[in-house]
């Protein structure tokens, strides 16, 4: 029976206990370990990555010491994402290949819009920079 997108243990050490969560375009699952099987085209909506204290904390210091990004560490195995075929299978029909460019322009969007705005708007936490950091770096190197 499908279930959809589950809490997934930290994509780094597989710890069951996370305290973070970053969410990405489909296509930054080229960008992670272990992604050569994956049909990235056939990812419904994001992909959600989690972390534990610990690596948070190391994912934190490269993204905002280093300006690196983090996503070739992650096991795309630990990574929380929905497929068609899922879909197809709970709706008994078939369903088009997802369009994605809406998708990433959004996240995309408001990834900058994030970047741009942190420092000055107090809604915008250390988190937001970090995961929009990894958004607009991952889009960058897919080009």
């Amino acid at each position: 029976m499908y279930t959809g997108k589950t809490e997934k243990p930290c994509c780094l050490c597989d710890s069951p206990e996370t305290v973070a969560r970053v969410d990405l375009p489909p296509r930054a699952v080229r960008l992670m370990k272990h992604s050569g099987p994956i049909a990235w085209r056939d990812i419904v909506g994001e992909v959600s990555i989690h972390f534990c204290e610990s690596d948070w904390e190391l994912v934190r210091d490269l993204v905002v010491e280093m300006d690196m990004n983090p996503l070739s560490r992650c096991n795309v195995a630990r990574a929380s994402f929905s497929l068609r075929e899922d879909f197809e299978a709970l709706l008994n029909q078939t369903r088009a290949a997802p369009d994605q460019t809406e998708l990433e322009s959004r996240l995309l969007a408001d990834a900058r819009e994030t970047i741009a705005n942190y420092g000055e708007d107090p809604m915008i936490a250390e988190r937001d920079y970090v995961e929009a950091s990894i958004v607009v770096d991952a889009l960058a190197a897919l080009r």
